[in-house]
């Protein structure tokens, strides 16, 4: 259970993002520099209880590994942040969504078992959940776009490998030293698309670094860390499903942050991906449950 609830609190540490980010926007600081303090300050957040560790030095093979997992961790942010440059939010949230079924679908065809029929029943109630509080049926799906699409869709796919290869590479490798190696990748990712200037030019301190340390706590340092311990022992499909967390989480900081509208059909949804979620563990606790109870006729 304890390792659920990493994956999950993971995930809401997610969804406080996006308000995060909208607040930042709203003060005129643009995207690159949004997003390369957070990946910067990430960097040195995670590196921090690292150093008590280093004595457990990884081979040169494991450090690239890990240094590559972090990737996508960057990318995913990039590609969704390009998405809301062409697409709503509520149809850019939606397709970042799809990673729910990926994750399944990749943990299937790698290890060639198929999902339980609840999986399966969890991810339709996921489904559901995200097109009602994405605000799609409220809000329309607004201007199409192929670019928009293309983003967003992408952003899911890197998010998905993410989930996967988090639990995955190297995880011999103590925790910590995990976290910070793919914090170090995901910086030179972003690093090498939007060159870090906001060291230099002033801004970090004229208001900006508030914003970049929450997004380096919410957005790499917790989440990181919670699926390097939690993955492991969930497997990518449980936590791709526990990973829906996020939308609740987004919509419930809109709300009580920004002030944002919700409509009940949003909340409607909240409530139905919060089901989506707990389905599947409450199935396995009855029939646990069942199974350690002796028949009456025994």
């Amino acid at each position: 259970m304890r390792y659920l609830l990493l994956v999950f609190l993971g995930a809401c540490s997610y969804g406080i993002l996006s308000t995060i980010v909208k607040l930042a926007y709203g003060q005129g600081y643009s995207p690159g520099e949004v997003v390369g303090g957070q990946m910067f300050f990430g960097f040195l957040l995670t590196w921090l209880p690292a150093l008590f560790v280093l004595r457990q030095r990884p081979s040169l093979k494991r450090m690239l590994l890990l240094l590559a997992v972090g990737l996508p961790v960057g990318s995913t942010g990039l590609l969704y942040y390009n998405s809301l440059q062409h697409i709503p939010a509520s149809i850019a949230i939606v397709l970042l969504f799809q990673f729910t079924w990926m994750s399944v679908l990749l943990e299937t065809l790698l290890t060639r078992k198929r999902p339980a029929a609840i999986t399966l029943y969890s991810l339709i109630l996921l489904f559901a959940g995200t097109i009602l509080a994405g605000g799609i049926l409220d809000k329309g799906i607004g201007n199409f776009s192929f670019a928009g699409i293309a983003f967003g869709l992408s952003s899911a796919v890197s998010y998905t490998l993410f989930i996967f290869f988090s639990g995955k590479a190297a995880p011999e490798v103590n925790s910590w030293l995990r976290t910070s190696l793919m914090s170090t990748g995901s910086m030179l990712l972003v690093f090498l698309i939007y060159p870090p200037s906001f060291l230099v030019s002033g801004v970090l301190w004229d208001g900006l670094f508030g914003y970049v340390f929450l997004l380096a706590a919410f957005g790499v340092f917790v989440p990181t860390v919670c699926f390097n311990f939690g993955v492991p022992h969930t497997g990518p499909g449980m936590a791709g499903i526990l990973g829906a967390a996020e939308l609740p989480m987004a919509v419930f900081s809109s709300y009580i942050i920004l002030q944002e509208s919700v409509s009940l059909l949003q909340w409607l949804g909240v409530i139905i991906i919060l089901l989506g979620i707990i389905l599947p563990e409450w199935v396995r606790f009855r029939g646990t449950k069942t199974t350690k109870t002796p028949s009456p006729l025994s």
